[in-house]
């Protein structure tokens, strides 16, 4: 179940740093659009992103938001990627995170895929 705070957080417009593991161990992170989708936290990519091809392989992710009105209180959630949205359920996803960011529908000139975290820790400020 998602925090109360951290929910308020994923549903702002505060950019996430989502950190995946690379093949040799070392960490990747890269900026994503994010969101909460039910209990859930829901980002997009491509189908053949290094974030995607390292989630595929290792599930485990990191997720880093400092929030636009207090970015000295950071959320930190742990997890996992427990499923992959494509198709009419992803473009949903999508597009509300679309309108939340840009206040416009995702392009459909690339594919996206829509990458499911189940939540296993969640940290709200500096500890």
């Amino acid at each position: 179940m998602l925090e109360p705070h951290v929910r308020r957080v994923l549903d702002g417009t505060s950019i996430a740093h989502l950190a995946t593991v690379l093949p040799d161990g070392s960490p990747h992170a890269v900026p994503v659009w994010i969101g909460s989708h039910g209990d859930r936290i829901v980002f997009l990519t491509g189908p053949g992103s290094r974030k995607a091809r390292n989630l595929h392989r290792d599930p485990r992710v990191a997720v880093s938001i400092a929030p636009a009105d207090n970015p000295f209180e950071p959320v930190i959630v742990r997890g996992r990627v427990v499923e992959w949205l494509d198709g009419d359920a992803a473009w949903e996803i999508i597009d509300q995170l679309a309108a939340k960011y840009i206040g416009q529908p995702y392009s459909r000139d690339l594919d996206r895929v829509v990458g499911v975290i189940e939540p296993e820790r969640q940290t709200v400020g500096i500890t």
